[in-house]
C-alpha cells in the first residue's frame, strides 16, 4: 500500500539569527527566497545567540556565522534545500561578505 507524501520531499530550514545584531531581516530575505524557489519548505527563523545566523537543513548545520562570521551565500542555501527535498546530501555553503556586527 502507498502512503501520501514522500518523506524526501519534506524539507524543513531553520534560521537562528541574532536580534541584537538586527538580522532578522536577512532571515525574512533568506525565508522567503526559499519559500519561493521551494513551493512546501517549512522555514524557521529563531532569535538566537548574539552574532548568530545558522543554517540547518533537515537538522545539517550547512552555514554558522558565529564560526564565519559572515551570511551564507543565499543562492547556495537554495541550491542545498532543492538537494535535500530530491534526498540529496547537502553541503557547506560559501559565505557572503562581512557585515556590521561581529562577535567579541
Amino acid at each position: 500500500m502507498e502512503k501520501g507524501g514522500d518523506k524526501s520531499n519534506q524539507v524543513r530550514v531553520d534560521i537562528e539569527y541574532c536580534n541584537i545584531c538586527n538580522s532578522k531581516p536577512q532571515c525574512l530575505e533568506l525565508s522567503h527566497l526559499i519559500k519561493e524557489r521551494i513551493p512546501g519548505a517549512q522555514v524557521a527563523c529563531k532569535i538566537g545567540r548574539r552574532g548568530s545566523f545558522e543554517v540547518q537543513i533537515n537538522d545539517s548545520l550547512v552555514h554558522s556565522k558565529l564560526n564565519s562570521l559572515a551570511f551564507p551565500d543565499y543562492e547556495e542555501v537554495v541550491t542545498n534545500v532543492i538537494a535535500a527535498k530530491e534526498g540529496r546530501p547537502v553541503a557547506k555553503v560559501k559565505e557572503q561578505p562581512i557585515t556590521d556586527c561581529v562577535v567579541q
